[in-house]
């Protein structure tokens, strides 16, 4: 049993800020309040308490080719079979994947964060990669797996069934690139097989314009309504919304991930989320590949709260922008990361700079300002 004392705690579930102490046990938070005191006294002198990070997107099986095809068009460098990417994973030893992705790992435990929803290349083979790579590291990861028998303009169905259903066995669900890879048919299998056994569907819709505008020609709708429509429970990117995309976004109550600082790396485009805010969507934020983009959460935070009022022309809240790194997936039952009573104490204590909490952490913090991390999954460790 330990208290966290005189913290500023970003508490529950609008991270509303109070001055307050945490007192854990058991991996738990049993009480809350300025007078709360048990066990051993951790004093981080009005500190900030906030909720651990929360990495909604990443591809880390890259990991080992950081920064190679800079410049190059979003097909060339990440569409299956022939992108940059793909090509670097059908040519290295399993054991280089696996450190790589352990290193990127390691870092995302130093940047504060608890959780990540990983697109897993490489079918079953590389699900039992990423889960050999993470063991006893204080990290969970959500591995979402993909198998080539997706892919083709004629796919064989069967085959495509059994590829789910062994996937589904290993893994927390089914990710494959895009509509550009994968028809309605397939897209249908994953997402009836998915929601039977009650894993997760996700797919990259709308990321680029010529996507959508092909996906219009061909369908006569946009990759972001095919997304609702086949009933995928997350969509990812989003990023050249048109028509009425966003109001079939916020009527679905589907899962969206944005990642602002990937779609500029890959000259994409920038996200409406003023606009997705505003409608009541509540986004999560993601890295996206770590060959392109480091899995820092800050990074992405000041990016993200920054690039939205330059393109856009009105200013985002930083609270929301900060839910949609900590919060916001515990909407959509991804992690319980927030701090209330009777929660998991999942947290970090962040050195305090303005009497802004939210800017503080958008703007100021990086690394080195984490001063504890409490992460009740892997033995209540503090570290």
């Amino acid at each position: 049993m330990y208290t966290i004392a005189n913290g500023i705690v970003l508490k529950g579930l609008d991270l509303a800020p109070v001055k307050s102490n945490i007192v854990v046990d058991d991996g738990r938070i049993i009480d809350m309040s300025p007078d709360a005191c048990e066990g051993k006294i951790i004093d981080v002198n009005n500190s900030i308490v906030c909720p651990s990070f929360f990495n909604g997107h990443t591809h880390i099986g890259d990991s080992f080719i950081k920064d190679e095809g800079y410049s190059l068009s979003l097909s060339d460098l990440v569409k299956p079979p022939n992108g940059v990417k793909h090509k670097a994973l059908s040519n290295v030893d399993d054991d280089v994947i696996v450190d790589a992705m352990k290193d990127t790992m390691w870092d995302m435990v130093n940047n504060g964060i608890s959780h990540f929803v990983d697109y897993r290349e490489g079918g079953l083979k590389g699900v039992k990669l990423l889960k050999k790579a993470s063991k006893d590291i204080p990290i969970s990861p959500v591995i979402l797996g993909r198998d080539d028998s997706f892919y083709g303009d004629d796919p064989d169905l069967s085959k495509v069934k059994t590829a789910i259903r062994k996937l589904l066995k290993v893994a927390d669900g089914i990710a494959p690139s895009g509509f550009g890879e994968i028809g309605d048919d397939v897209a249908d299998i994953i997402t009836c097989e998915c929601m039977r056994k009650g894993k997760i569907s996700s797919i990259h819709v709308g990321e680029s314009r010529s996507n959508q505008f092909d996906s219009l020609e061909r369908f006569s709708k946009s990759e972001i309504r095919r997304g609702v429509d086949s009933n995928f429970n997350q969509l990812v990117h989003c990023t050249n919304s048109m028509g009425d995309d966003l109001y079939s976004l916020a009527k679905s109550n589907v899962n969206v991930v944005v990642c602002p600082r990937s779609n500029a790396t890959l000259n994409s485009g920038v996200v409406k989320l003023n606009e997705m805010v505003d409608l009541g969507i509540r986004p999560l934020l993601g890295t996206d590949n770590v060959m392109i983009n480091s899995p820092n959460m800050f990074r992405e935070l000041e990016f993200t709260l920054k690039i939205m009022s330059l393109v856009h022309g009105s200013y985002l809240n930083p609270c929301d922008v900060l839910k949609m790194a900590t919060v916001n997936p515990c909407y959509f039952n991804f992690s319980k990361s927030f701090i209330d009573i009777s929660q998991p104490a999942q947290f970090i204590v962040l050195n305090n700079f303005s009497k802004n909490p939210y800017l503080s952490i958008i703007n100021r913090c990086e690394t080195k300002n984490i001063l504890y991390t409490i992460n009740r999954d892997y033995n209540n460790d503090i570290f």
